[in-house]
């Protein structure tokens, strides 16, 4: 590998922050002094795609160097299972590591913290064995039995409700500056000969919005968050109308969640400063997702892949990466092996190459610091993706032919409950063709996109020519278009085609019941989802 090998990285993750309200990518309100400040030190990237638009699957890509279909981790099978993590291979290496959120899915009962030696979820509404132990196991064990998938989806409501009331009021915003301490107090106390790896996730801008008070007057004067639709599923339900004058309160309160957010980094990233860390210290900022604010009349971060989504935030700062903006396509589960590539650690050396837990071993072709960077054809073994765009380039007869990105949204769960549940609440009833039925697969390039869905009609777009994505165009009508729907169905091909239809399966009950032990049982008993 040709990289500078250094000795920490801090990878950050903004949550659900879209990039066109930061500075460093043209927002002209001063939300972020701090990443501004950064953005001179940095590669600034204009071009990432995440490879789904909520937090799990997109942090179980970022831990593994895998796609959604390939990790699994998503709504219906809430855990990454059989997976060694970035952190794990770190930690084997020899690193501290340590992980900060207060995000509800990045905890142990995921399996995303596995391999940090240290880890705070911050998110302690209910109690330990709720999300965690013997629910867990019933989780997995019933999780793809179609009879009890119902009883699945009811565990993964709790995680809903509690996440809703961790968030509501000021208890969000009161978690990020303990974040950023305990962040703080790991990096002062590791004492590894290699190194430490900190990973933070901040929650600010993720709905719904209740920014501290002096953030509020300086972007939202005069809102009051409760007098606002602090619901998504309200408005994309049909169950609640927002006005312009109303969404430009809402766009205010986010604004006022990144400023907080962005204080709260600054904080961190001058204490680096100040102690002489920040120079040996490869930093990663990104966000998992966006958010939407009436655009394509969706409010939130479900039942689309608008660029509005998964166009997003990236920063890094690595002596190898010039202080410079870039405009070529990115994706973002190439950071597992950007951050391999900064500390020089290869999962294969350190943890081994057999068994289903293996790691993804570190690929130059997928680290922004190698020469290397998407030249797919030299990988040695390709996955998914880089499969799609090497056989793109074998069939064309132009060699420029343009490289792909690729996302993946399985149907949802906990937001397709909500919706129904708000959609019944007004008398409504939801046509079975609505997008929150649809699963959604996306190519994506520089200058195109094409987007593939289940019960509604596929959408293509130029974005080099409509980057709001207001002007759907047909494949049959745009060769650019066309040749991103080909790449779409080429990764299709390489994970396998459409997904599975629950329906399909019908296994028995008591066979599901029988893998989870007794005290699993009683729990489920107790908790009151078996007789």
């Amino acid at each position: 590998m040709d990289t500078t090998s250094q000795s920490n990285v801090l990878f950050v993750v903004l949550d659900t922050v879209r990039k066109d309200h930061l500075e460093p990518y043209g927002y002209e309100r001063s939300t972020t002094p701090a990443l501004s400040r950064f953005a001179e030190e940095a590669t600034v990237f204009e071009s990432a795609v995440a490879p789904a638009p909520w937090t799990l699957p997109v942090h179980a890509s970022l831990f593994t160097g895998l796609y959604p279909s390939e990790h699994g981790a998503d709504q219906g099978s809430p855990y990454l299972d059989d997976a060694t993590t970035l952190a794990s291979s770190l930690s084997a290496a020899g690193y501290d590591t340590a992980c900060y959120s207060s995000n509800a899915w990045i905890t142990p009962y995921t399996s995303l913290t596995d391999g940090f030696d240290r880890q705070d979820s911050f998110f302690e509404v209910l109690p330990g064995d709720v999300l965690s132990g013997p629910l867990a196991s019933a989780w997995q064990a019933v999780n793809d039995n179609a009879y009890l998938r119902e009883l699945a989806s009811s565990i993964v409501h709790i995680g809903a409700k509690a996440h809703a009331k961790l968030a509501s009021g000021e208890g969000a915003d009161s978690k990020t500056p303990s974040v950023i301490d305990r962040t703080k107090t790991f990096i002062d106390e590791s004492d590894s000969d290699e190194g430490w790896f900190g990973f933070v996730n901040l929650m600010d801008a993720h709905l719904p919005y209740y920014p501290p008070a002096e953030y509020r007057e300086e972007f939202a004067p005069g809102v009051d968050p409760s007098e606002v639709c602090q619901n998504s599923k309200e408005y994309n339900s049909g169950a609640r109308e927002i006005d312009d004058a109303e969404f430009d309160d809402i766009r205010g309160l986010y604004d006022a969640e990144i400023a907080h957010m962005d204080a709260e980094l600054g904080r961190l990233f001058d204490w680096l400063r100040e102690t002489d860390q920040w120079d040996d210290t490869t930093v990663v900022v990104c966000a998992d997702h966006g958010e939407l604010h009436g655009e394509h009349d969706l409010y939130g971060h479900e039942f689309a892949l608008y660029d509005q989504l998964i166009n997003v935030p990236l920063l890094v700062k690595h002596p190898d990466l010039e202080a410079d903006r870039r405009d070529d396509l990115v994706e973002l589960l190439d950071c597992y092996h950007t951050v391999l590539d900064a500390v020089g650690v290869d999962p294969a050396a350190t943890v081994g190459t057999t068994g289903d837990d293996a790691p993804v071993p570190r690929d130059p072709t997928r680290s922004l610091l190698s020469s290397e960077y998407r030249a797919f054809e030299g990988a040695s073994e390709p996955d998914p993706g880089q499969r799609a765009v090497i056989e793109g380039d074998a069939a064309s007869d132009d060699a420029s032919s343009d490289d792909y990105a690729f996302v993946e949204y399985a149907q949802p769960v906990i937001e397709l409950h909500h919706l129904e549940e708000k959609a019944s609440e007004a008398g409504i009833e939801l046509p079975d063709d609505h997008r929150a039925y649809s699963r959604l697969r996306a190519a994506r390039s520089t200058d195109a996109k094409y987007v593939r869905a289940d019960r509604i009609p596929d959408e293509g777009y130029r974005l080099d020519e409509d980057p709001a994505e207001e002007s759907p165009i047909d494949p049959d009508d745009d060769a650019v278009v066309a040749a991103t729907e080909r790449a779409l169905a080429r990764f299709e091909d390489a994970v396998g085609g459409a997904w599975d239809d629950p329906s399909e399966a019908d296994p028995d009950e008591a066979d599901a019941l029988a893998e989870a032990d007794e005290e699993t049982q009683e729990r489920l008993r107790e908790l009151g989802y078996l007789e």
